[in-house]
């Protein structure tokens, strides 16, 4: 019986699932700050009850286009997916949660998946085809293969 994918497989899957969630987060946060504007994301998040508008929408937006990039390249990618999971909790509750399941009608499906998605990578880590891992090979040189830190 096959518990995960083999470790060339695993590595794959976690490239796809980077990419997958980098391509939605880039284009809510492009959204956000080039099609309607910074100034309108901040009105229709002060419209939903946000509190501090201007702030919140700020976090979105870098989180959304930071976090894609840093998402994508699997860099920081612990931090950059509790971040992710941090924003959608917020749009959870402000923006989807009384909309009920679906994300047709407004409700919450993918900012969970999102949010889940971020927590995912956070927890499992980005992968031998990333930056993180490529890093952690860097800063392990000179000492012994066998000190050499896992990563997912």
């Amino acid at each position: 019986m096959i518990r995960t994918l083999p470790r060339p497989l695993a590595d794959i899957g976690l490239l796809v699932v980077r990419l997958a969630l980098a391509v939605v987060l880039f284009a809510h946060g492009w959204q956000k700050l080039m099609t309607n504007g910074w100034e309108a994301t901040v009105a229709g998040f002060a419209g939903m009850g946000i509190p501090l508008a201007e702030a919140a929408a700020t976090f979105a937006i870098v989180v959304e286009l930071g976090g894609a990039a840093l998402i994508a390249l699997g860099a920081f990618t612990a931090l950059a997916g509790v971040l992710v999971a941090v924003n959608m909790v917020g749009a959870l509750i402000y923006a989807h949660a009384a909309n009920g399941v679906f994300a047709s009608e407004g409700g919450w499906e993918l900012v969970a998946m999102i949010a889940a998605a971020g927590i995912a990578l956070a927890s499992a880590g980005a992968g031998r085809l990333s930056v993180d891992f490529a890093a952690a090979g860097s800063r392990s040189r000179g000492r012994s293969r066998s000190r050499r830190p896992r990563t997912a």
